[in-house]
């Protein structure tokens, strides 16, 4: 009777054991619960529980290889496990497994975050032990920075990009090869709105982060989306509304005050951080001898992930923190089409993911075509400063890159300058943009140009002809007149015929470039003065010198200013050019104008 008995009391512990793992409320603290990493030895049993499909969290057995100490860095050490199972033999580590909770004897002991290089299916990982991933929260805690110091500088010893060595007794042991190495678990990088040519043109920049981008989808919010738990999935949002993007990995611990550990592994390695995490859903796990993935929808946004370190990302149950709204409308002749949706307010990604989301505006017209010119105008309103005003032309040429993407560059380097800026922190309230579509390539380079008489008189108007060569069809003239200003001395000047980037790289060099200023505003200042390349413009210069101090342009600066230069150590990023802007004139072409040519006019 006794011996029928045994097994039976067995299960009803199991049960218990697992019933126990998952109304377990917190972690942080609670020495019971945690598994200590100097107790884990090579062929200990264990579990570690992830999702395959739906929201059922399911558990997979796992056997201990060893502890690779160091593995990472100084005290940065590697339990090294291998999955057992018909799931795992068939698809390996699955990208999004990152983060799935791992335990012996009932106590948590870490997050699964590694996994074999391409090309295996070996279901040979490495697991982050629970004491690395608690330290986020302690280093959270004792840190002064908090969200609003998040760091513009990869502060994780974790990179996107590193690689680890399988030991060669394990390669041996598991039959996985030599040469093998550990890598971090891929982060699926969900999208939802993308059209292909979107993701074709930006997923190597994504890439870039350790992210593979991925069509997925989003669900409708429930109240049931902040009810999470180990196990399950959770996805941080980067862009949300018409379209939306968020990666998104396994939930590691749930604390009793609402705070998240998952990834076992950084997403960005941003360091402190403020971005909405949502609810991920997975509908299927895709089996692939290259890299098998969990394909991912999410949901309701549940709370702001603050941490985004080496060792896990770390989050807080609640509301999320205001994004970015971006209206982006996209004009035809026969329609026009508007998309609206927010943005995370980020130095890093957020240049990056408003020229996405351009992109993905302009392409997702049906009207669109690639032999289209695109003028683009817009605002950026910055709390407290002078919005930042965007207008120019963009036309396709012979080089296989769709117009769209010129204008996508041009918001994103805009941006980029802006976030970068040493100054202060700008706070951005809105992005409006709008690109109309003219159905023509307008393009001409500038083939030739004269002047009706090369000796002229101060205060003499002369007219200046340019030939111009369109894409297709016959070359034209264009005449702009010029005068000589008044005061001008007797001498050689030159004639600048060119378009906007040649104006503001030869006469004013600071317009393009970051340098000490006095703060954001005079930064925003040069950014609104930049020419337009639809325009065609006749630059007339004096070889006198110019002073560039911050974001003043001083022409025909007399030598007593440069002699003071010269006896200060420090002038405060002043500079010298060799020459000075006497007069400039231009005309609107309503079409992209490239190509420069330089004349010569004597004043008598």
């Amino acid at each position: 009777m006794f011996m029928p008995l045994a097994p039976r009391k067995k299960s009803f512990a199991y049960l218990f054991a697992l019933i126990l793992i998952f109304a377990l409320p917190g972690f942080a603290g609670d020495t019971q619960a945690t598994f200590p990493l100097d107790q884990v030895q090579p062929g200990m049993k264990g579990v570690v529980y992830t999702i395959f499909t739906g929201d059922e969290i399911e558990k997979v057995d796992l056997v201990v290889l060893g502890v690779l100490h160091n593995a990472l860095g100084p005290k940065q050490d590697i339990i090294l496990v291998q999955l057992l199972g018909e799931k795992v033999e068939h698809a390996g580590v699955v990208a999004g497994m990152s983060g799935s909770p791992v335990y012996f004897e009932g106590k948590l002991a870490g997050a699964l975050s590694l996994k074999l290089g391409v090309f295996t299916k070996e279901a040979i990982g490495g697991v982050t032990p629970i004491q690395s991933m608690l330290e986020v929260e302690k280093d959270s805690v004792s840190s002064s920075g908090g969200a609003a110091g998040a760091s513009a500088v990869n502060t994780g010893m974790f990179p996107a990009a590193s690689r680890l060595a399988l030991p060669q007794e394990f390669s041996a042991r598991t039959s996985a090869g030599e040469g093998q190495f550990l890598v971090p678990i891929e982060t699926p990088l969900i999208s939802a709105g993308l059209y292909p040519e979107t993701i074709a043109q930006f997923s190597k920049q994504l890439s870039g982060w350790g992210m593979s981008m991925m069509a997925g989808g989003s669900a409708e919010p429930t109240p049931e989306d902040p009810q999470v738990k180990p196990g399950d999935m959770v996805g941080v949002e980067l862009v949300r509304g018409d379209l939306s993007i968020a990666p998104g990995c396994t939930i590691t611990a749930v604390e009793s005050d609402g705070t998240i550990l998952a990834c076992g592994h950084p997403i960005f390695s941003f360091g402190s951080v403020s971005m909405p995490m949502t609810r991920a859903h997975v509908l299927t796990t895709l089996a692939s001898s290259m890299a098998s993935t969990k394909i991912i929808t999410t949901g309701g946004t549940i709370g702001t992930l603050t941490q985004d370190r080496s060792s896990a990302i770390m989050g807080k149950l609640g509301a999320g923190p205001a994004m970015i709204p971006v209206d982006v409308t996209l004009a035809t002749p026969n329609a026009e089409k508007k998309f609206h949706f927010e943005v995370i307010e980020s130095p890093q990604l957020t240049p990056l993911l408003v020229a996405l989301a351009t992109y993905n505006g302009i392409v997702g017209s049906p009207a669109y075509g690639e032999g289209w010119t695109l003028r683009m105008e817009g605002d950026i309103d910055l709390q407290g400063h002078t919005p930042v005003h965007l207008e120019n032309l963009f036309a396709p040429n012979d080089q296989p890159i769709p117009s769209g993407f010129y204008v996508a560059t041009e918001v994103q380097s805009v941006f980029a300058r802006i976030y970068s800026n040493p100054y202060e922190p700008p706070h951005v309230q809105g992005i409006h943009l709008r690109v109309t579509a003219l159905a023509e390539r307008r393009w001409s380079m500038i083939d030739n140009a004269w002047i009706e008489k090369s000796e002229v008189a101060p205060g003499e108007t002369v007219a200046v002809k340019v030939l111009l060569r369109p894409y297709r069809g016959e070359p034209f003239i264009q005449q702009i007149p010029i005068t000589i200003p008044p005061q001008t001395a007797r001498g050689t000047l030159e004639l600048l015929i060119s378009d906007g980037e040649t104006v503001d790289r030869t006469v004013d060099p600071t317009a393009g470039m970051q340098g000490p200023l006095p703060g954001l505003e005079e930064l925003i200042k040069l950014i609104n003065r930049g020419r337009q390349n639809d325009c065609l413009y006749a630059t007339l210069l004096q070889p006198t010198t110019t002073l560039l101090i911050e974001d003043k342009v001083m022409p025909n600066a007399p030598s007593s200013e440069i002699s003071v230069l010269d006896q200060r150590q420090n002038v405060g990023g002043a500079r010298l050019l060799h020459q000075s802007l006497a007069g400039s004139w231009f005309a609107e072409m309503h079409q992209v104008i490239t190509g420069e040519r330089t004349l010569t006019i004597t004043v008598k």
